[in-house]
């Protein structure tokens, strides 16, 4: 299981707030959010009111509404005793967030191939190229993450549907981690690469029943790579 050991103070060190380009509540809910996206607080560390203020130097009433946007959107809960908690997915929960991202992204693609134009396909396909010059390169983990975001958003913006964006959007946030843990395991990237190059090449031929099993083969491979990679972590704790 992750650590609940509480991170050091320069995990958030990325967040700096001032007082003009957006509100202040909104610059730390996003500095916090992108530091736990990124990893830089790992699932099961604590967020302590008190170190949070002194480290973002923002008052406990900011503090304390933030966490609690954190924890509407499945990135924090709250655990009698023990206060705020990066959430860190049980192996059910994770096999139900798969499940739920399976039927809301194959919905995606066919809304996609119904109303993308070539170009949105060519952005599509560009954000493939820019995961595998990631992939068989340095291979860093956030940085593939942020390329297959990129996907994600080209995708959703194809797509044109404000509803499936905004719930797609909630689960892709909680299912960050699940990604991340896949994407880690030896060999995985190379195989994600091939597998969103068939499903780009299905979508460009506007074939929605074989993109919609592409999709849906695509997240069984990660379901089961991420599944199982939780399961050893649990073991060996």
């Amino acid at each position: 299981m992750a650590s609940t050991e509480k991170e050091p103070a320069g995990a958030l060190s990325g967040i700096r707030v001032g007082r003009v380009a957006a509100p202040l509540r909104e610059q730390v809910l996003d500095g916090l959010r992108r530091a736990i996206l990124d990893f830089d607080l790992k699932p099961g560390a604590r967020l302590v009111e008190r170190e949070l203020m002194e480290q973002i130097g923002v008052s406990r009433t900011t503090i304390r509404e933030v966490l609690r946007e954190l924890a509407a959107e499945g990135l924090v809960v709250v655990i009698p005793q023990k206060g705020a908690v990066v959430h860190a997915p049980s192996p059910v929960e994770a096999q139900d967030l798969y499940a739920v991202r399976a039927a809301l992204e194959s919905l995606a693609v066919r809304r996609f191939i119904e109303r993308a134009s070539a170009a949105d396909v060519d952005a599509l396909r560009a954000t493939v190229d820019e995961m595998e010059a990631v992939a068989l390169g340095e291979g860093d983990i956030p940085a593939l993450l942020r390329a297959k975001d990129r996907f994600y958003d080209v995708l959703l913006e194809g797509a044109a549907s404000p509803t499936i964006q905004d719930i797609l959007g909630g689960v892709q946030a909680r299912v960050r981690l699940l990604r991340a843990t896949s994407l880690s395991q030896p060999g995985r990237p190379v195989r994600v690469i091939s597998e969103m190059r068939a499903l780009v090449a299905a979508i460009a031929a506007r074939d929605a029943g074989e993109a919609t099993r592409l999709c849906v083969a695509h997240l069984d491979n990660a379901s089961s790579t991420g599944l199982k990679a939780l399961a050893a972590d649990s073991a060996a704790s």
